[in-house]
């Protein structure tokens, strides 16, 4: 697949930078399903090569675009998670597409719902991969098997964000992945390197709303997602615990939940596949 990229400008004055795999505005239409990929923290938004294989076999066609102050999006301090269903719609108008799927892995995760919730006249269908629940969660102990890299880090966006820039200044412990999370990087995911490199050149900025966005208020209830989603979590997840997939997926209307058993938060995009296959069946 080849991979567009274009800039879209937006009527508050910011520009989106976004990526498609079908020719970029104003190309030929053509009979594949758009899938919106929403990356995860910090990472930028170029859709996830090591699916493209998938995709070609299933007709998807990926879209993506930076979050804003990743890659060459235009910052926007104190966005919450709907926002992101103003900046889906805009980079879908520019490539005149009408109907689509979003698929979000981790911090993206709530992104994607955000879209199934706001956009349900367009989103065909929602895929949630490790994603967080909202805080607080009634009924789930949000930081329950959470590393401690990440409740140190979560913790500190719960504070505020002088708490979360300090924290970030600070912050020298790694991820709290599993050895199969460490394995899939080292494999056909090393492609993490390609998208998380970029997203930190200018800093820790966007990675800072993004988690102040995650504990925030997300601006729409995850029962208000009006499609058919899909939530795909690890068993052995470390950074956001399965327990919050599972909460997801009970508030969901029209959910589905898989607990893949052995993987972590990365490691469990070697069954997306599997996601991937879902969407195609359920959006015909």
């Amino acid at each position: 697949m080849t991979v567009i990229e274009f800039d879209v400008a937006l009527a508050d004055g910011r520009t989106l930078h976004a990526y498609d795999t079908g020719g970029g505005p104003g190309s030929a239409p053509d009979d594949r399903l758009p899938v919106l990929w929403q990356h995860g923290t910090p990472n930028i938004g170029a859709p996830p090569a090591p699916l493209f294989p998938t995709a070609d076999r299933l007709g998807l066609r990926w879209v993506g675009h930076d979050r804003p102050g990743y890659g060459g999006s235009t910052t926007q301090p104190d966005r919450h998670i709907a926002s992101v269903a103003r900046d889906v719609a805009a980079v879908t108008d520019a490539l005149d597409l009408d109907r689509f799927a979003v698929v979000g892995h981790s911090g993206a995760g709530p992104h994607a719902l955000a879209c199934g919730a706001l956009l349900a006249d367009r989103v065909a269908a929602v895929v949630s991969i490790s994603g967080p629940a909202p805080y607080p969660a009634e009924g789930l102990d949000w930081f329950d098997g959470m590393g401690s890299a990440g409740v140190a880090s979560l913790g500190a966006a719960l504070e505020g964000r002088a708490a979360k820039e300090r924290s970030e200044a600070t912050a020298e412990a790694m991820p709290d992945f599993t050895a199969a999370d460490e394995a899939a990087l080292a494999g056909e995911w090393s492609w993490f390197l390609e998208v998380v490199r970029p997203a930190l050149v200018n800093g820790p900025a966007p990675l800072v709303d993004d988690d102040l966005a995650t504990v925030s208020a997300w601006g729409f209830e995850p029962a208000l997602v009006g499609v058919p989603a899909w939530f795909l979590h690890g068993a052995d997840d470390r950074v956001i615990p399965s327990s919050h997939g599972g909460w997801l997926a009970g508030q969901v209307p029209a959910a589905e939940l898989r607990i893949t058993q052995g993987e972590g938060h990365l490691s469990v995009l070697t069954h997306a596949e599997a996601a991937l296959e879902w969407l195609r069946e359920v959006t015909g």
